[in-house]
């Protein structure tokens, strides 16, 4: 079976879903703007965003015990933008999305962002999900633990994410922009 083609910011979502559509995912590598684009997603079209990273991430960056539930009542919602994010959250997000958004940008773009957003973060002590911070810029190279190494080893991870999809959520259209520019005529042709 071939898979369904891959639609560019000038395809016709609309067209391709059947309406407009009400459940969307927003996969990129970290500092692709994910989350960014959730956001101004959800405001355009109404929807409900949901931020993932904040439904993982516990108090001293732990993962929380109800984090599977959590994404799996999203899910169930009939309206909804979050990000493609965690092995767990990603088949539950694929068996119910209509469209998930890729932000396929150059490394050089996703490296410059994670590491401007990193160092800012950490620099003005911003309180994310849960009362974390930034640790320390810097202060390990572990993949696990630094997200700007973690971006750079993971860069690579999604260029099968079409055929990914296919195999397991034929149902949902696959939208590929591959800028910041690409993805602003995306959702301006769906708004418009």
């Amino acid at each position: 079976m071939t898979p369904p083609p891959v639609l560019g910011p000038d395809d016709d979502v609309v067209a391709a879903v059947g309406r407009v559509p009400r459940r969307i995912t927003v996969a990129g590598v970290a500092g692709a703007g994910k989350s960014t684009w959730s956001a101004r997603i959800g405001a355009a079209l109404d929807l409900p965003y949901t931020d993932v990273d904040g439904l993982f991430h516990g108090p001293g960056w732990t993962p929380r015990p109800e984090f599977v539930d959590d994404v799996t009542a999203l899910v169930a919602q009939d309206r909804w933008v979050a990000e493609y994010n965690f092995g767990a959250a990603r088949p539950l997000l694929l068996g119910r999305a209509e469209v998930l958004l890729w932000l396929d940008l150059p490394t050089w773009r996703t490296m410059r962002q994670v590491t401007a957003r990193t160092w800012r973060r950490w620099r003005t002590h911003e309180v994310l999900w849960n009362g974390n911070v930034e640790p320390r810029f810097f202060s390990t190279l572990r993949a696990e633990e630094n997200i700007v190494v973690w971006s750079w080893t993971k860069r690579r991870s999604l260029r099968t994410l079409p055929d990914d999809v296919a195999a397991v959520a034929p149902h949902v259209v696959v939208v590929r922009v591959r800028s910041h520019a690409q993805a602003e005529r995306w959702l301006a042709r769906l708004t418009g």
